[in-house]
Formats: C-alpha cells, sequence, structure tokens
C-alpha cells in the first residue's frame, strides 16, 4: 500500500517517542542531541513528525551506541509500540476476535489492518504482503534503513513491532526475521513470519 499522499514524508510519533523510552534517560538526551532532535525530548510529539527525524535518530543511535545496541533499542522501541497500540488503537473487540480466529485467518485480517495504516510507519515507502508460505511483510522505501548502509539487517523497530502484535493477536509461537534489508542493498526490507 502505497503512503497516503496528506502524509507523504511523515510517519506516526511512536517512532520518536518509544525510542527514547527504550533508549532511556542516560542514552537518549545524546542521540536526540546528535540527531538535532534535543526538543522532542522536551516536548514528545503528539502528530506526525517528519521521516527524516526518524532516519536522523536511527544514524545517531547506530554512530553513537554501535550496531548491537542501537539494534537493542530499537528493537525494544517496536515492542513498545506494538503494545501501545495494542493498548491504545486496536479495539478489544477486534482483538478479542483476533486471538479466536485460526492463525492463519487472523493473520490476514492483522495485515490487512496493518496495511490501511502503512503511512503511520512507513511513511512515504511502501507497505505490502507478499504471497506465499512463509508469510512475508514487505516495507520499501521506509525511514530506518535510511540511516546507512550496514551488513547486517537494521529494521528490528519494524520486526519486534510486528512479532509483539502476531503474538498477541495471532500466536503467541510467532517469530518474525528480517530476511532483507534496504541497509544492505536489497530492493526492499523483507520480514518472514513464522508461528
Amino acid at each position: 500500500m502505497q503512503a497516503s499522499l496528506t502524509e507523504a514524508g511523515r510517519i506516526g510519533p511512536n517512532a520518536v517517542t518509544r525510542l527514547a523510552e527504550a533508549l532511556g534517560p542516560a542514552e537518549a538526551p545524546g542521540i536526540f542531541a546528535a540527531a538535532g532532535l534535543s526538543h522532542r525530548l522536551v516536548d514528545p510529539p503528539g502528530r506526525m513528525v517528519p521521516e527524516a527525524e526518524v532516519t536522523a535518530l536511527h544514524r545517531a543511535a547506530r554512530r553513537l551506541l554501535g550496531e548491537a545496541e542501537a539494534e537493542r533499542a530499537a528493537r525494544e522501541a517496536g515492542r513498545l509500540t506494538a503494545l501501545y497500540l495494542l493498548a491504545n488503537r486496536i479495539p478489544r473487540p477486534l482483538q478479542a476476535v483476533l486471538k479466536r480466529l485460526p492463525a492463519g485467518l487472523a493473520a490476514r485480517i492483522l495485515t490487512g489492518a496493518i496495511g490501511r495504516h502503512a503511512w503511520t510507519f512507513a511513511g512515504s515507502g511502501r507497505f505490502r504482503v507478499l504471497p506465499g508460505r512463509p508469510m512475508r511483510l514487505e516495507v520499501a522505501g521506509g525511514p530506518i534503513p535510511r540511516a546507512g548502509e550496514a551488513d547486517h539487517p537494521v529494521c528490528g523497530y519494524y520486526a519486534a513491532t510486528f512479532e509483539t502484535l502476531f503474538r498477541a493477536l495471532v500466536s503467541p509461537r510467532t517469530q518474525v526475521a528480517e530476511v532483507a534489508c534496504e541497509a544492505m542493498g536489497a530492493p526492499a526490507c523483507v520480514f518472514e513470519l513464522r508461528w
């Protein structure tokens, strides 16, 4: 699904606020300052933010923390984002229905909902569900891999968000792995889901 024209180049505030939480008070000030975004710690965004801010934060985290610690923080931010969505954005009746359905059907319904709201996390990028088994989700042109080239996948934020949502609503055994990443030269970031 292509990003909405009215929201192109913007992304939901969770990509900023949850990363601040994941970094914690010891690391967040330095990372946000290096990204030129100290004001976001003083006045956390409550609305869509320019996707360039997300790219800048991930670039600063990778540079200052190193790849492994930046990935840990990104994954924690993704987990926190999913928990926020479960608590505040996904209606409780829908959650109850999804949990009772067979996993395959619940996954199709959930990915349909994710696709309708992809502009909130993909910005000007594109989200789609790839055909075949296992289920694969694709984010092309998203803001995170723009943070710089890497020799490994860098989109732990997306992987952890998907994994937490699917564990809560589809199957608690869900495992998500990023099997292709634009930061490594792939045409899109691809996430493989198994349950």
